[in-house]
């Protein structure tokens, strides 16, 4: 049987944290690089989906409402055209975190997805134009109805009524904030 030496141990270990230095310093390295190009491509992101839920805008005013941050939507010639609101709620994969455009008399403008982790084909249709442009128009207190919506309804995906609601409620939240911001008046 051979015997093992302070040098058979010692050797594989240092070999190792030095390996794990160099890795660590090079991970450190590689995001001090890219930090700044994520937080640029975020930013840019956040302003072009801004103007996807609220066309009529030509820029934006960030703003807060009791901790919540908002921001107001103002045409060429100042005046404001709506509010862009990001929301979440608890959807089936987890939280479902949207952006939403309100105008000036208290619709939905647009809605874009941020984020979301919901089952692949049922779920994740949640992104679709088609289920997104439903909410367009309506007014707080939207529900979803499984067959035919109503007036201030939108139709939930086949297979995925958790994440239609969770889409909803995150809606409605915005338009909650709305009236909380406006008092519900048109400021047009």
């Amino acid at each position: 049987m051979k015997k093992f030496s302070i040098g058979d141990i010692l050797k594989p270990t240092v070999v190792l944290a030095l390996i794990c230095v160099i890795t660590s310093a090079l991970l450190a390295y590689t995001n001090s690089l890219t930090a700044p190009i994520i937080a640029d491509l975020a930013i840019e992101t956040e302003m072009n989906t801004r103007k996807e839920v609220l066309k009529n805008a030509a820029e934006f005013v960030d703003g807060d409402l009791n901790g919540v941050a908002y921001c107001t939507g103002k045409d060429a010639g100042g005046s404001t055209v709506g509010y862009v609101f990001t929301t979440a709620a608890k959807g089936y994969g987890g939280d479902v975190k949207i952006m939403v455009g309100v105008n000036t008399d208290g619709t939905v403008a647009g809605v874009q997805i941020l984020s979301l982790s919901e089952t692949p084909g049922l779920g994740m249709n949640a992104t679709n134009p088609s289920f997104l442009d439903q909410f367009i128009g309506k007014t707080l207190g939207v529900n979803v109805n499984k067959n035919e919506p109503g007036e201030n309804e939108i139709k939930a995906l086949t297979g995925a009524t958790i994440t239609s609601k969770a889409v909803t409620s995150a809606v409605n939240i915005a338009l909650d904030y709305y009236t909380q911001l406006t008092g519900g008046a048109n400021n047009g």
